[in-house]
């Protein structure tokens, strides 16, 4: 079992409901984060929530994970991502771990401002995994107890300045740019019979209606489970927290093969990143001011939806 609920803004108040086709049933209460509202409620007790409905068109949507959440990321960990790479992902024998800032997070519908300094900005659907549960030491997290760490699934776009997070070396800072993550924009929630769902949803993500992205969560290399496994041993986590797991084959970015990286080794370190920036401008994938970017994931049965986002580019200061 599954419901989908959204954060918005009515009447000058901030509010949570449960969405039932086009119109949002609100739940009594106020929750100000994310972990807050997770706490105080089941899938059960949500779906049978009755009471006046709205119509979720009137209704401004906000991002369903608050910004007092951690934004914990994961990076190549989809087989034909990690090849398009320069990995190869039968020896790859670490999960990439990194964060992005949570006051990058927005709307899912945001506008997305490519600041001046930023050349090459990138796209990256991912699915979001927003924590149940506190976790304070390590745990052993397996596919039997998942349902117990995770709450629910949303929609991330990990937007990326590629010329400052690849020749900085700084994934931190080039993907932490303000509204490089929008969220949303719903919150699905799952229960122990509909967790299983997370390694059977299709990701699909276009710019200007041609589809750039296409893959499936069955092909994660790092899976939910045994990454929240190697987390607790590193970190506390809190409920509401979210984990992006990755995005697929089909970025913008144009990374050299393994042969070409043990050449650009051997350069000076100014003349590679010459080369670096002159073969990214050649790139016309990358996301110019006026792209509109959709991002959907849902399962083929349709059982499991988590919307639609909606990008648009715009030139910043």
């Amino acid at each position: 079992m599954t419901v989908n609920v959204v954060r918005y803004e009515h009447q000058a108040r901030i509010h949570w409901g449960v969405i039932r086709e086009d119109r949002v049933t609100p739940v009594p209460g106020e929750y100000p984060t994310t972990g807050d509202f997770i706490r105080a409620h089941s899938v059960t007790s949500l779906q049978g929530l009755g009471g006046d409905s709205l119509d979720r068109a009137s209704l401004r949507l906000l991002s369903p994970v608050t910004g007092n959440q951690q934004f914990v990321c994961q990076g190549a960990n989809y087989r034909q991502h990690m090849i398009e790479s320069g990995m190869n992902p039968d020896v790859k024998t670490f999960n990439m771990i990194f964060t992005k800032a949570s006051s990058c997070i927005v709307p899912a519908d945001s506008d997305v401002v490519r600041p001046r300094v930023v050349q090459f900005l990138d796209y990256e659907i991912e699915l979001g995994l927003v924590l149940r549960k506190a976790i304070r030491g390590p745990v052993q997290v397996t596919d039997a107890n998942l349902h117990e760490y995770v709450a629910g699934v949303v929609i991330v776009n990990d937007y990326s300045a590629r010329d400052v997070q690849i020749p900085q070396m700084q994934f931190y800072k080039g993907k932490s740019f303000r509204t490089f993550g929008p969220v949303g924009p719903h919150l699905t929630l799952l229960d122990a019979g509909s967790i299983g769902q997370l390694r059977q949803l299709q990701l699909r993500l276009s710019v200007n209606g041609e589809v750039r992205q296409q893959d499936s969560t069955a092909n994660l290399v790092y899976g939910p489970a045994e990454t929240l496994t190697e987390l607790s041993g590193v970190q506390d986590l809190e409920p509401g927290d979210l984990l992006a797991t990755g995005t697929p084959a089909g970025c913008a970015l144009s990374i050299p093969s393994p042969a070409k990286q043990k050449i650009g080794a051997l350069l000076p370190e100014k003349k590679k990143w010459e080369i670096f920036m002159k073969v990214q401008a050649g790139r016309s994938q990358y996301l110019k001011p006026g792209d509109v970017v959709e991002a959907s994931i849902r399962s083929a049965d349709g059982r499991v939806d988590l919307g639609l986002q909606r990008n648009r580019i715009v030139a910043g200061a």
